[in-house]
C-alpha cells in the first residue's frame, strides 16, 4: 500500500466493518501502518462493568515539543439495512470520483488522510523538528466511556503532555474549508417518568391520566427558550427525543408514561445550572394542570440523568487555530468560518489536556445510507493537514 495515498488507506480502513465498539481489526490495520511511518505503537483495553472492553490505539513519533496530537475514532454506526446501499457498506467502492462505506467522513476519512499527510511530510522533510501522535478509540459512536477519556489519562500518566490537537470529525456543512470547530455546546441527557393511576377511558374521574401529566410538564420544559445565545454560541436547544407509555389498547388509561430529552447548551450555563432549571420547569409544570384537569394535587414525577454531562467549551489558542485557518486558505481559498455549532466529539475530553479544534471532512453524509466522500474532497483534506504540519513545525 502506498502511504501517502489517502484513498487507498481509506478503501483499506473501510473495508473492516469497525461498528461499536469491534475496532480490534480495523486498529490492527492502522497499527501496521503507523508501524512503516516509524511511529512507536501502543494498544490499551479499557473495561468497566456494564459496558463494552474496547480497544485504543497511541502513537507517536518524536521525543521533543512541539507536540501535536491527532485524534479521533475508528469505530463507525451500524450501517442499516444494507440492501438500501448502492454498494456494500464495508466495500469501498469507487464510483464517478466518489468513495462509498460506513465511515467515509464520520471518520475513517480524516484519519486515513492525516496518515497520509503525515507520510508526505516525513518524504520531503524527514522526521518532524518535534513530536506528532495520533490518539485513536473504536469508542466514540459508543458511550465513550472506555475510549478517549480513559487513553488521555493513561498517557499524561505516562508523562505525555501536547501542545495542540486536531480532532478529523467532519466540521465542513458543504464545501471544504468551510468551518473549523474552535467549541462545542455542553450537552445533557434525561428521562422523565409520570406515574398516574391506570384506568378506563370512559370513566376518567377514576384514573389519573400519566400522558396528560407529562404534557403538562414537556410543555413548561420547552417554553420559553432558555436563552437567545451568547457572544461565541447559538442559542440553548432542549429536542424530545421519545414519548411513550407502552399502550396497545386504545381504551385504556396507562399508569406510567415516560419522556427523554437532550439540552444542547451554550456558555451561559454549566451543567448544574441546567439540571437546577429543568428541574424547576417540571416542578412548575407538575402545579400548573393546564392539560391534566380534574386533579388539584401536583402531577407525579421523577427525573433520570442519563450518562455524562458534556461541558461547554471554547478554545482561544491563537497559534493553532491561525496555523489551521492559514492552511485552510492556502489550500481552499477560503477563509474558514471559527463555529461552535453542531454536536459533540471527543474534544470535549482533550480540552482537559491541550488547545484543541475539530476540523475534517463535509458531513453531509455522516451516518445515513450511501455515506461517502468525494476523491476531490479527500485529497484537499490531506493537502490541508500537510500544510498544516509544514507551518507547525516550522
Amino acid at each position: 500500500m502506498n502511504h501517502t495515498d489517502s484513498v487507498q488507506i481509506l478503501q483499506h480502513l473501510i473495508r473492516f466493518a469497525s461498528v461499536t465498539p469491534d475496532a480490534t481489526g480495523v486498529l490492527d490495520a492502522l497499527e501496521n501502518q503507523l508501524n512503516t511511518l516509524g511511529m512507536s505503537v501502543d494498544r490499551q483495553i479499557f473495561s468497566q462493568a456494564g459496558t463494552d472492553d474496547v480497544d485504543n490505539l497511541y502513537a507517536r513519533i518524536g521525543t521533543n515539543g512541539p507536540h501535536l496530537m491527532f485524534a479521533g475514532h475508528v469505530d463507525v454506526v451500524p450501517p442499516g439495512e444494507i440492501s438500501n446501499w448502492k454498494y456494500d457498506p464495508f466495500s469501498g467502492v469507487i464510483d464517478d470520483g466518489v468513495l462509498y462505506g460506513r465511515g467515509a467522513v464520520d471518520m475513517k476519512g480524516g484519519i486515513a488522510a492525516f496518515v497520509a499527510a503525515l507520510a508526505r511530510y516525513i518524504e520531503a522533510n524527514g522526521n518532524p523538528a518535534g513530536s506528532v501522535s495520533f490518539l485513536i478509540t473504536g469508542d466514540e459512536e459508543g458511550p465513550s466511556i472506555n475510549g478517549t477519556s480513559k487513553l488521555l489519562e493513561w498517557a499524561a500518566e505516562r508523562g505525555e503532555k501536547w501542545d495542540g490537537a486536531i480532532v478529523g470529525e467532519p466540521t465542513n456543512p458543504s464545501t471544504m474549508g468551510d468551518a473549523i470547530k474552535i467549541g462545542r455546546r455542553g450537552s445533557l441527557s434525561g428521562k422523565i417518568i409520570v406515574h398516574g393511576v391506570q384506568g378506563h377511558s370512559a370513566y376518567p374521574h377514576l384514573a389519573d391520566n400519566p400522558v396528560h401529566g407529562l404534557a403538562d410538564l414537556l410543555d413548561c420544559l420547552l417554553l420559553p427558550a432558555f436563552d437567545e445565545g451568547s457572544d461565541n454560541f447559538e442559542q440553548s436547544n432542549i429536542e424530545i427525543t421519545s414519548f411513550d407509555v407502552g399502550n396497545e389498547a386504545t381504551n385504556v388509561i396507562p399508569a406510567t408514561a415516560t419522556a427523554a430529552f437532550n439540552i444542547r447548551f451554550n456558555d451561559l450555563w454549566d451543567g448544574e445550572d441546567v439540571k437546577r432549571e429543568i428541574e424547576r420547569r417540571l416542578n412548575e409544570g407538575a402545579s400548573l394542570s393546564r392539560i391534566r384537569h380534574r386533579h388539584d394535587d401536583p402531577v407525579k414525577f421523577e427525573i433520570e440523568w442519563v450518562g455524562r454531562v458534556s461541558p461547554v467549551f471554547l478554545t482561544r489558542d491563537e497559534r493553532l487555530i491561525d496555523t489551521l485557518s492559514g492552511a485552510v486558505k492556502s489550500v481552499t481559498g477560503r477563509q474558514p468560518e471559527l463555529s461552535t455549532g453542531g454536536g459533540t466529539s471527543d474534544a470535549r475530553f482533550i480540552k482537559d489536556y491541550c488547545p484543541v479544534v475539530d476540523f475534517g471532512l463535509v458531513g453531509q453524509t455522516m451516518h445515513q445510507t450511501d455515506e461517502r466522500v468525494a476523491i476531490e474532497d479527500l485529497e484537499t483534506l490531506t493537502l490541508i493537514y500537510l500544510a498544516f504540519l509544514e507551518k507547525w513545525f516550522e
